[in-house]
């Protein structure tokens, strides 16, 4: 029965969908209804194929004897009275099917889990709640202990999966959280907070549709890799408005890819460097020592120091950006070279036109032009940030207080592509830039008043029809000029989340971020710009920290933002890793003396990790030969940034098809990666490489350590050629 109403509902909107597009009207009007039904049926169907992934996941049976069925939609049924046949799993009357447990079941006597695949039920698993009935209950932890083992010892695909089924009673309270304020989920390796952060982004578009709607919602996460990998979440879940972006994406038309030395970026996310981007373009208001000549139309003409110095301290009395503050100061250059031409001419003899004039050819001369851009010039971010790193003394200028070989690292050519961390830099720079918009503003109120003529035209063409019943009411009647106009403009049929994605002044009704621990101070300033409400979902562990500039507390983040009003969660829960995993990794985590418990496992796979000790020259060919076992499901090999190279070269030997390096397939079944490369991903099998070496070429390398670790869902090996860490007595 609800395959057969989605059925229809699909044939509906397919039919809808079909007719519009059909429609041949050429009209402004008809096109704007056009391309708005299009999406919105788009959506529709989008919706009603995601949902085809199973439709209906559970059953509750309530004491009072009525039933209800959860799913990923909900229907109803609209030829009787209503009447709800699936319940949306964002719905408030679908938490007892999360929630409910045999000390509270609220109501509800029998939880049905009901597995599928597509259309087909493949199992189904009972809890019995209901304790009158003389049976036993279910247990107070775990809620649909059987349908989450089963998800959680399924073999990866290299793409996340919803877990929609088998949210968890702490994970439920965090994704129904209220819109407001910022919320942090703190959670150690396999607790399920990107799980958590993206089914939050789900309900909060289903809760808060008007107002996040026309705003959007953005998720950050650490990688381009990582975005790949969650990608398919939202989708399959309804929800396709959503921008996904890296911080090296946040500065519109900048992809922050390229690498760079960690030293270098962690100097770029220093919170100094608003003080280095406001010096920077300071530095670009020249005011030289000496005087400077302009042949005007063959006449020598002076700019001395003081008359610049004047003219730059105006144009910085007026508090604008640079480059909307440059009007003032080319308008103090012009009169100041205006006075000089009048007193050459004679000023005695000129009036008011002849000064304004004088002034007008000035202003238009190449000359003079070529003057005041070479003394203030109109600039972009991407320019200013060249100019900064292409010079050694701009930056000494900038960064007086950054030692030279620190300097050093942010001297490059201005050939090199940018890196993550110049996003921000660019987005601050963007801030003490401006843009000087005037003429656009002009042109676009020339083509607002030559539209409004043209409508006014033609009102006045139809007003005087020889033959109109001055009783009858025509379009003169109920419409003026100005809104004949406007119905005309072209509309932006972009959504939310692809405009955002062009405009840098976009402000979002939520940002989610993922690893959050990871963000520099710098990132923080862009992220906090694009959302002024402060309504955040902060979601990361402070014990995972890998990158230099990242933080180890989280007041540390927002205390310069919203102070202490905040709120904070945790997740105390292990759904991936292992219990002999577990054991290896809070070796680590004790050894990183952050004072955080480990979460608790929920399973056990009989499987300890393992160490292997191997000459240097033979470690790629071992790992080669490792990775190419008959493995089930997807295996990482996690190497320091040194061996990348090596061992993928000699893993791609072994095994056709895997994946090295930046951005690879998440469908391989072999990939190799860095441990930063891996953040917030996961795999059935997991080899670490020089554990030593990891440790060694970070001052993080124990937060990457950790990380390695807790990457498998079924079994860790280590591989060394080296005596492993003291963390790592454990392994055998």
């Amino acid at each position: 029965m609800l395959y057969a109403h989605l059925d229809r509902l699909r044939a509906d909107t397919d039919s809808r969908l079909a007719r519009t597009l059909r429609e041949t009207s050429s009209s402004p009007t008809a096109m704007t209804h056009r391309d708005a039904a299009t999406s919105h049926y788009s959506d529709q169907l989008a919706q009603y194929g995601a949902a085809e992934n199973g439709l209906c996941f559970g059953r509750l049976d309530f004491v009072d004897g009525t039933r209800s069925y959860i799913g990923r939609i909900g229907l109803f049924d609209a030829e009787g009275d209503y009447e709800p046949l699936l319940m949306d799993w964002r719905a408030p009357a679908s938490r007892p099917f999360y929630l409910a447990t045999a000390a509270s079941p609220d109501g509800v006597r029998r939880r049905r889990h009901i597995r599928t695949s597509r259309r087909e039920v493949t199992g189904i698993d009972d809890e019995v709640l209901d304790l009158a009935d003389g049976q036993d209950g279910a247990a107070a932890g775990v809620v649909g202990e059987a349908a989450l083992l089963s998800a959680l010892n399924a073999t990866r695909t290299g793409r996340m999966s919803d877990i929609v089924e088998t949210i968890q009673a702490e994970q439920d309270e965090i994704i129904r959280s209220g819109l407001n304020g910022v919320l942090v989920v703190q959670g150690g390796p396999g607790t399920g907070k990107t799980a958590v952060a993206l089914h939050r982004a789900a309900y909060l578009l289903f809760t808060y549709r008007q107002q996040l709607a026309r705003r959007g919602v953005l998720i950050v996460g650490p990688n381009a890799t990582f975005l790949k990998y969650i990608g398919q979440v939202l989708p399959s879940l309804g929800e396709t408005g959503v921008l996904l972006q890296t911080v090296g994406d946040l500065y519109p038309g900048v992809r922050g890819h390229r690498p760079e030395p960690a030293r270098a970026a962690e100097i770029k996310g220093r919170i100094e460097m608003v003080a280095a981007v406001r010096r920077a373009v300071a530095d670009r208001q020249e005011a030289p020592d000496e005087p400077l000549v302009l042949v005007v139309e063959r006449v020598e003409m002076v700019l001395d120091p003081a008359t610049i110095t004047a003219a730059r301290e105006r144009a910085r009395r007026t508090r604008r950006p640079h480059n909307e503050a440059r009007p003032f100061f080319a308008e103090a250059i012009v009169a100041a070279l205006t006075k000089q031409e009048a007193n050459r001419l004679g000023a005695e003899f000129l009036d008011e036109g002849d000064l304004a004039d004088i002034r007008r050819e000035l202003a238009a001369d190449d000359v003079v032009q070529d003057a005041i851009e070479a003394l203030w010039p109109q600039l972009t971010p991407q320019q200013l940030l060249v100019d900064l790193y292409a010079s050694a003394d701009r930056l000494e200028s900038a960064l007086p207080d950054l030692s030279a070989d620190d300097r050093a690292l942010l001297l490059r050519s201005p050939r090199l592509g940018w890196t993550a961390a110049d996003a921000p830099l660019l987005d601050e720079a963007a801030e003490w830039l401006g843009v000087d918009d005037r003429a656009e503003r002009a042109a676009a109120e020339r083509r607002r008043r030559d539209e409004q003529d043209y409508a006014q035209g033609v009102l006045d063409i139809l007003q005087m029809e020889d033959d109109a019943d001055p009783d009858i009411l025509t379009a003169y009647d109920l419409i003026d000029a100005s809104r004949l106009a406007e119905r005309y403009d072209d509309e932006d049929h972009r959504t939310a989340a692809e405009r955002a994605a062009a405009d840098r002044s976009w402000t979002f009704g939520h940002i989610i971020v993922d690893e959050a621990q990871e963000l520099s101070a710098m990132a923080w300033r862009v992220l906090m710009r694009r959302c002024p409400t402060r309504s955040m979902t902060l979601v990361g562990d402070v014990a995972q920290t890998g990158d230099l500039a990242g933080t180890d507390t989280w007041a540390g983040i927002l205390a310069p933002y919203v102070e202490d009003r905040w709120r904070l969660t945790e997740l105390s829960v292990n759904y991936r890793t292992p219990a002999e995993i577990m054991a290896v990794a809070s070796d680590v985590l004790a050894a990183l003396k952050t004072g955080l418990v480990p979460p608790s496992s929920v399973r056990e796979t009989g499987v300890e990790p393992w160490a292997r000790r191997v000459a240097y020259a033979d470690l790629p060919g071992t790992v080669a030969d490792l990775a190419a076992q008959d493995h089930p499901g997807t295996l990482a090999v996690l190497v320091p940034a040194a061996l990348v190279e090596e061992v993928g070269q000699a893993v791609l030997a072994r095994v056709p098809g895997a994946a090295v390096g930046e951005r690879p397939e998440l469908e391989s079944r072999v990939v190799v990666l860095t441990v930063r490369q891996s953040k917030g991903l996961e795999f059935d099998g997991v080899l670490v490489v020089e554990p030593a070496a990891i440790v060694d070429e970070s001052e993080r390398g124990l937060n990457d350590l950790y990380v390695a670790l807790t990457r498998a869902t079924q079994w860790v090996g280590v591989v060394s050629s080296t005596d492993l860490p003291a963390a790592l007595s454990r392994l055998r």
